[in-house]
């Protein structure tokens, strides 16, 4: 596979040999470059069935008895650029009884359960600031690449103002039951001051909903529809709180990263598995790779992924993400989120470490409409407090750095 160029910070997205053991669709793969046939290729595929995915990137469906690996093999031979369409999942941490979808914590005064992980990343203070400049904490266009958003709850009212879903048939349908996608838009922008449940990063501002992760997870071609959508209706910052471990090679999810990096800041959960190094899409160059501190600034929680001697890539920054099943946790050291069926739970992971820091970016964007994604990134990783070793999100620093 050729390295795809990056993107304003001209990094190169080094994209390795497709992992085939990696999780994936089975039955079709990928083709890249499709653009531009060559005779033997456009040879090769008659008979076969496909399906325009995004600019040069198709889908292949493997024809009845041939496996995929071997359906790949064929068509390279011919000059073509296969690979798995690898499927991408949710990254809550799946062993916290937090996390909806498991068994649960007893929340019975949402009152009693405190959003302390909003002073810890000195949000107040930034909304101050904002204030006493005549602004309000008002976000920037952000998409939510995620699972179903329910629009509904009543502290996303006003907050939703499109949606899209881009899942394929192997994607086990429309993810109803565990509120990842909704506690992922509430934690950057549950509607504040409604006198209600929590309070988002943001204040005001639109939401573009993009359900990408369906009951069995996302497919490589799923994500590269849903990061194409949300530039086409100009969003500023896309949150993805999902992943998937190591580096499986996925050059058509690579080269959907580097294009919406150029007019969007990228930001992806970093993981839940502390050895599997950095996952992807976080890994990506492009992208800003958020691990989780747990219950105080000291430590990284037990779950969050951080480099490993086999992928040494850096978190970009930290930000709280609940103990989780970390030593010492307890129900008040988990993230205050929303939950379906208009409720709240207790939950844990980089998921939702993840969209307090595409919060912050969508504060700066509209703060000074005049930066660009590079210069949003680069402001917003230089105005870090310190945890843990790592770059600890400040959303005052990071808003003071962007209306200068």
């Amino acid at each position: 596979m050729q390295g795809i160029q990056g993107g304003a910070a001209g990094l190169t997205a080094s994209v390795g040999a497709p992992d085939w053991s990696a999780p994936h669709v089975p039955g079709r793969v990928l083709l890249l470059g499709t653009d531009s046939l060559a005779a033997q290729s456009v040879t090769t595929l008659s008979g076969v069935v496909t399906q325009a995915v995004t600019d040069g990137v198709r889908l292949a469906f493997t024809p009845a008895g041939t496996d995929d690996r071997t359906f790949a093999v064929k068509l390279e031979r011919a000059g073509l650029r296969a690979q798995p369409d690898f499927l991408y999942a949710p990254l809550a941490n799946p062993n916290d009884p937090g996390v909806p979808g498991n068994a649960g914590v007893p929340v019975a005064e949402v009152g009693s359960f405190t959003q302390s992980y909003l002073t810890r990343v000195r949000a107040p203070q930034a909304w101050t600031f904002l204030q006493g400049c005549g602004k309000t904490p008002v976000a920037a266009k952000t998409a939510i690449l995620d699972s179903k958003v329910e629009a509904g709850h009543p502290d996303l009212t006003g907050r939703v103002a499109g949606s899209a879903s881009f899942l394929s048939a192997e994607s086990g349908g429309s993810d109803t039951s565990t509120g990842h996608g909704t506690a992922s838009a509430g934690l950057v922008g549950a509607a504040t001051n409604n006198g209600r449940g929590v309070a988002g990063v943001t204040w005001s501002g639109p939401l573009l909903a993009v359900e990408v992760l369906g009951a069995a997870g996302g497919s490589t071609s799923d994500l590269a529809r849903g990061l194409n959508e949300s530039v086409r209706q100009g969003v500023k910052v896309i949150n993805m709180s999902l992943g998937l471990p190591g580096d499986p090679g996925d050059a058509a999810l690579a080269q959907a990263l580097t294009s919406a990096a150029k007019s969007a800041v990228l930001v992806a959960a970093a993981g839940n598995t502390a050895g599997d190094g950095v996952y992807y899409p976080a890994s990506h160059p492009d992208v800003i790779a958020v691990g989780a501190v747990a219950q105080n600034d000291g430590q990284l929680a037990c779950y969050s992924a951080r480099p490993s001697a086999a992928r040494p890539r850096a978190l970009n920054i930290v930000a709280p993400g609940g103990a989780g099943n970390c030593t010492g946790a307890t129900n008040a050291t988990q993230i205050l989120i929303l939950a379906p069926g208009g409720g709240y739970t207790l939950g844990a992971g980089t998921s939702f470490a993840a969209p307090l820091v595409s919060g912050v970016a969508a504060l700066m964007r509209a703060a000074n409409p005049a930066l660009s994604a590079a210069e949003t990134k680069a402001r917003l990783l230089g105005n870090v407090n310190s945890a843990a070793g790592q770059p600890l999100l400040d959303a005052n620093a990071a808003i003071r750095a962007a209306t200068r």
